[in-house]
């Protein structure tokens, strides 16, 4: 099968050999999305070899559970080893033994077949397409948020970035009541969110906001995104860490400690609740696709989901 892969630093579409764990359902890929921590692998960022990838819809064509075969899934991404703690108590998140996939330990979904435990795969509604079922990962993701920090209607929250992650992050807090503001720089970007009620600004025009916010999700994938959001929060405010980007932050703790800012890190969210808000047409995800390309040119489509102003890049087998 073709698979997009990271070998010794290097980028390449290459034909492997089709998984084949017994104890695993075997996913058909239809369609997989290209994010930011995808671009950031390729960069070097967790140290990661093998197929990359992990936004994906697909067709089940082997599993122990009857039921799901023929049917179209999206994967919880983390595969736990089912025996610790975290594990037992439903969430592998956490587990310190889990594998994610196309990040660590385990083949990605950039690829024409993937395999995971029948217990990360959820079925698809019959009425969302591909191409919103896609963004059930990244959707989650931005959900996610809100298991991390309590976010009421009276409050006010900014978001920085306006990338795909900031756009559907923007979106899910405002459907809390919240006030939200989007900080971006790219004006084609700044409209989808306006068009969902969301009020957006330039990072010099939110800056004569500062401390003026309850809670701050940083989006933005760059380590200047941290310092604004930091400049935004009232005293006692909340962070929301969402980037993961390769290399390091400087850390000026004087603010933190001196206002005493809590600060969150949110990584993967739960499915079901991103499944939800996708059937109810909750969020716009169409105005975040940008181009599609099939899986054999994996490696152009990665440098195009790196051009600025790209926002969501699709492969298909």
């Amino acid at each position: 099968m073709l698979a997009l892969r990271v070998e010794k630093k290097r980028l390449s579409v290459k034909n492997i050999t089709k998984p084949d764990r017994p104890d695993e359902a075997l996913v058909r890929v239809l369609l997989s999305g290209i994010c930011n921590t995808d671009l950031e692998i390729a960069r070097g960022y967790a140290g990661f070899t093998g197929t990359i990838g992990h936004e994906f819809v697909g067709l089940v064509e082997q599993s122990i559970d009857r039921k799901l075969v023929g049917r179209r899934v999206v994967g919880e991404i983390n595969a736990g080893c089912g025996k610790c703690d975290r594990c037992r108590g439903g969430d592998t998140r956490h587990c310190a033994s889990r594998t994610v996939l196309g990040i660590l330990g385990r083949d990605g979904a950039h690829a024409e077949f993937l395999q995971l435990p029948t217990v990360n795969l959820f079925p698809v509604p019959d009425q969302l397409s591909d191409e919103h079922a896609v963004f059930t990962e990244p959707l989650a993701a931005a959900c996610g948020i809100l298991e991390r920090v309590k976010i009421s209607d009276s409050d006010r929250v900014a978001v920085i970035g306006d990338g795909k992650l900031g756009l559907l992050c923007a979106q899910v807090v405002a459907l809390t009541g919240a006030s939200v503001l989007l900080v971006g720089k790219h004006s084609s970007k700044l409209r989808i969110a306006e068009r969902r009620g969301v009020e957006t600004a330039r990072p010099k025009e939110a800056t004569k906001r500062a401390r003026q916010f309850d809670v701050a999700v940083e989006a933005s994938g760059s380590a200047s995104g941290f310092g604004l959001a930091l400049e935004l929060l009232r005293p006692h405010g909340q962070l929301v860490l969402k980037s993961t980007f390769h290399g390091k932050t400087e850390l000026d703790t004087t603010r933190i400690v001196v206002d005493e800012v809590s600060i969150a890190g949110s990584r993967c969210g739960r499915f079901s609740p991103a499944l939800d808000l996708l059937k109810k047409g909750a969020i716009d995800v169409d105005s975040l696709i940008s181009e599609e390309y099939p899986l054999s040119n994996g490696v152009h489509a990665m440098r195009r989901a790196a051009t600025r102003g790209v926002l969501k890049v699709l492969l298909r087998p």
